[in-house]
């Protein structure tokens, strides 16, 4: 599918649900304390952020839409500090104040970017602690696009059937990021947005992906939802509609992996988009590759309006990443519609060098899709004897799924890829090294059904193996 930015700035959600105050203590550490076998931190950095639903809302914000939020607060130094820096964003607060219970607060105590400590203060609240949201929703659900209810657990959305009914009857979409087991609670919602182990504790194990687009449909059907978002870690996200084919999108691989917010942003682009006009599926790419960008950012963070539109920019549309084997072949399947051409090469990969990237980049002009598939673990312990592999299969996959060359990786067991081969039936084999082609391991195969085999010679005449021996007779010395 071809991407296009989406005009944002022209598009209203309202956020329902439940808001709390991320709070961030900073500092080096250089020495454990006397008083107890932990580190003092000598904090010089404290920095407030909005978490839960008023993290949605920043995202949303972020984006350059219209943001308008109901929760509950605290009358207390907290609440006050979670308007304030709303606000500050261009988010419209209507919050409920009480006076018994605090502000859900998370304090995390940072040190050499790892978290060291975390202390919450919340108690839950009960349903008359929400009794003004439906009040505050009929006000302003007629005057938006859409409608998100973050369920972080904490009580907020204890009467949420109401919410639903409102907007459903202006005819405005319903999206929610539910939580526990207890989906029942969102019946008549217009699109779910579990996490995978969410969705598994309640339809139970998925172990192929015709389980879970079987069981989603169910869970579809049970609810009366339209759609169902899956988002799966590092095996992308998803999307099931009845009566459609199931739309599945690969994660997006970045240097610096922080899970933290990722779903607050799926679900904030997903809104912003179906607000702005778009088809829900353009909306679920989006999402895709807002939560590509979040990962790579250290705690609850927003995506801008022009880092996405950068990505949008450098995507074209072009599904990429990490794939499993099922997840291969279907993306296969539409490459292949299309008219492309697919290239196929292994290896260990270990160490990332200039040789792999210079092999891997005229590999790919070679034909319109390459796929690169890597020995597991196990596998590269076989080849190359102990200690090896230096990093382990999923540290390989990311790397080599950030180089531009590579379109799609894959892991496999066995010690050679000729299973692999026999599925996948790529147009161009390659490998590269010394070899003539009739030594290249799945030759045949690939010949066999009028395939090409190419050999390739590596550059700047550097190897894994080399690079190792060199660093560990160093550290000898």
């Amino acid at each position: 599918m071809l991407l296009t930015m989406p005009h944002f700035n022209g598009s209203q959600v309202l956020v329902v649900g439940d808001v709390m105050l991320d709070r961030y203590w900073t500092g080096g550490t250089s020495r454990i304390s006397p008083e107890a076998p932990v580190p003092v931190v000598k904090v010089d950095q404290i920095e407030d952020r909005a978490g839960g639903a008023g993290n949605v809302a920043l995202n949303i914000a972020a984006l350059g839409a219209g943001a308008s939020l109901i929760g509950i607060v605290g009358n207390d130094e907290a609440g006050e500090a979670l308007r304030t820096r709303l606000q500050a964003a261009n988010v419209h607060t209507d919050f409920q104040v009480v006076d018994n219970k605090p502000t859900i607060t998370k304090l995390r105590v940072m040190s050499r970017h790892q978290q060291l400590l975390r202390m919450d203060f919340e108690q839950a609240f009960a349903a008359e602690d929400s009794s003004e949201f439906v009040h505050k929703a009929e006000q302003l659900i007629p005057h938006v696009g859409a409608l998100i209810l973050s369920d972080y657990a904490k009580g907020s959305l204890a009467n949420i059937q109401p919410l639903i009914a409102i907007a459903n009857k202006h005819k405005v979409p319903v999206l929610v990021d539910p939580k526990g087991t207890h989906f029942e609670a969102y019946a008549g919602a217009t699109l779910l947005t579990p996490n995978l182990h969410e969705f598994e504790a309640v339809v139970g194990e998925c172990a192929t992906e015709q389980a879970l687009v079987e069981k989603g449909v169910a869970l579809l059907k049970k609810l009366r939802l339209q759609a169902l978002l899956v988002t799966r870690g590092e095996q992308g996200m998803t999307l099931l509609r009845e009566g459609q084919p199931e739309l599945h999108l690969p994660a997006r691989a970045r240097e610096v992996y922080d899970v933290t917010g990722a779903g607050d942003t799926v679900i904030s682009v997903l809104a912003a988009s179906l607000a702005a006009g778009e088809p829900l599926p353009n909306a679920v790419a989006l999402a895709n590759l807002a939560a590509g960008i979040v990962v790579g950012k250290l705690g609850t963070a927003t995506v801008s309006a022009p880092e996405l539109r950068r990505a949008v920019k450098a995507d074209q549309g072009s599904e990429r990443g990490v794939l499993n084997e099922e997840q291969l072949l279907l993306a296969l399947e539409e490459a292949r519609a299309a008219g492309e051409k697919i290239v196929f090469t292994n290896g260990c990969f270990d160490i990332i060098h200039a040789g792999h990237v210079g092999y891997l980049e005229d590999t790919r002009a070679l034909g319109d899709r390459l796929i690169v598939a890597i020995n597991s673990d196990e596998s590269v312990s076989k080849l190359k004897g102990p200690g090896r592999p230096i990093n382990p299969v999923d540290r390989r996959m990311a790397v080599l799924a950030g180089l531009e060359a590579v379109d799609w990786v894959t892991s496999f067991n066995d010690d050679t890829p000729e299973r692999l081969l026999k599925l996948i039936k790529p147009d161009v084999l390659v490998k590269g090294g010394d070899y003539t082609t009739d030594q290249v391991v799945g030759h045949e195969i690939v010949r066999a059904y009028g395939g090409d085999v190419r050999v390739l010679s590596f550059f700047e005449n550097v190897s894994t193996t080399a690079i190792v021996k060199k660093i560990q007779s160093q550290e000898k010395e």
